[in-house]
């Protein structure tokens, strides 16, 4: 072995004659000093606490967020989605009330009287910005000008949300401090943290604006459209930071870029590319979709007060036939592109494929279940969380075939010996 990892200190060293070789791509010799400076390099990216911090975090950040989406998908199968009237406070307290008794009789009033006045300033903006039609449908939306009853346990149950949303600013608050050493290192992985961040602000705006129009549709879908970028932009980055540690792993371990080729199996195509882009925006579609439907479960329930919810599927309309039918599109391109993706004989993107086929699987058990079986509410969330996870695992795996398409040799194998990374 030409370069390892020191037992003592944790840092890669190595033999007198390792800096002709170091990397696998040293073909010609090169001096004492370059390999150095570039050893130097790869324990400052490897073994550093920082680099470590950060992928902790953001891990973390990223599975706070879908269980964000899991808790959301609970507030709105469960009705409570108004169960906090305004925005930031819940009935004007930091801490909810829990009986009726502590709220004013004229309650319901002044709540919609309060949102009201915020829709008509932002029907104001929407207009001068060119969104008359957006600005118009606030107010012919039927519940505009309709108040919930107080309900404690939603109540709660949509205070809990925000708290979770609250720490999920934290936390991708502490995924930025922890990008700041890649500045120098890799700007990207900074700008996609940092850019995560300010779009959590935007989506907590929107999500006051969700309940200020009382739930109304499109932006109910432009809050679920912007979580699934974030959840993106959150994995791009820490992905694109194990990458680099993986990259320089590979360089330890393997000594020519033909080994690491042959040992990483065959290279992707563009068709498996374009392929997984297309299975990822219809996934994307069909999350979208999926909030339309839910859209009209809520109007049917509305309209039958909440009865004989065995025949609510029967009346729901266009959005519901289409999300049934893409479903089955969505089911044949993924059996299509895991098989491909199996092909290449990666142990990465082949147990990608295995868990995309997985939630895939569920998902559509999860359909199936809510089709046939009235509508559970405990299967509502789940099916739209495990829709969120496939979106994530096939992003994953189109950032794995796009590197591996452009420098297959630098994608290590993840059962490669000798890896140098705790």
């Amino acid at each position: 072995m030409l370069i390892w990892k020191s037992p003592k200190t944790g840092r890669l060293t190595g033999g007198p004659f390792y800096f002709e070789f170091l990397g696998g791509f040293l073909l010609q010799r090169k001096t004492i000093s370059q390999g150095r400076l570039l050893l130097k390099r790869m324990n400052s990216l490897q073994i550093s606490p920082a680099v470590k911090r950060f992928r902790f975090v953001g891990i973390l950040t990223v599975v706070a967020v879908y269980l964000l989406i899991l808790v959301g998908g609970i507030v709105r199968s469960t009705g409570s989605g108004m169960g906090c009237p305004d925005w930031p406070k819940c009935f004007g307290q930091w801490i909810p009330p829990t009986e009726a008794s502590q709220l004013p009789a004229d309650y319901k009033e002044v709540y919609t009287a309060q949102r009201v006045a915020k829709n008509q300033k932002l029907a104001r903006t929407l207009e001068k910005l060119g969104f008359a039609q957006v600005a118009g449908s606030i107010f012919a939306h039927p519940t505009q000008y309709i108040e919930t009853d107080f309900n404690p346990v939603k109540t709660w149950i949509e205070y809990l949300n925000r708290l979770l949303g609250a720490l999920i600013g934290v936390l991708v608050f502490l995924t930025v401090v922890f990008a700041l050493p890649y500045w120098h290192r890799d700007r990207s992985i900074f700008w996609l943290a940092f850019g995560s961040f300010l779009l959590t602000g935007v989506q907590g705006y929107l999500g006051s604006l969700v309940v200020s129009t009382n739930l109304l549709p499109v932006m109910v879908t432009i809050h679920m459209a912007l979580a699934l970028v974030i959840v993106a932009m959150l994995l791009y980055a820490v992905d694109r930071a194990q990458w680099r540690v993986e990259q320089l792993n590979l360089a330890a371990t393997q000594g020519s870029p033909a080994t690491s080729r042959l040992a990483n199996g065959k290279n992707p195509s563009a068709g498996l590319q374009w392929s997984l882009w297309g299975a990822l925006l219809l996934t994307f579609l069909q999350i979208i979709l999926g909030t339309q439907v839910r859209e009209q479960v809520d109007i049917v329930s509305n309209a039958a007060a909440g009865l004989g919810r065995e025949t609510w599927v029967a009346k729901l309309g266009t959005a519901f036939s289409v999300h049934r039918t893409v479903s089955a599109v969505v089911l044949l391109l993924n059996v299509y592109v895991c098989y491909e993706l199996r092909q290449l004989a990666r142990p990465r993107l082949s147990r990608l494929a295995t868990l995309t086929l997985s939630i895939v699987g569920l998902e559509i058990l999860a359909g199936i279940i809510l089709a046939y079986f009235a509508l559970p509410a405990a299967v509502q969330p789940v099916h739209l969380t495990l829709a969120t996870v496939l979106f994530g695992v096939q992003f994953i795996a189109l950032l794995a075939v796009a590197r591996a398409r452009k420098t297959p040799e630098t994608i290590a194998s993840t059962n490669a010996p000798g890896r140098v990374v705790a």
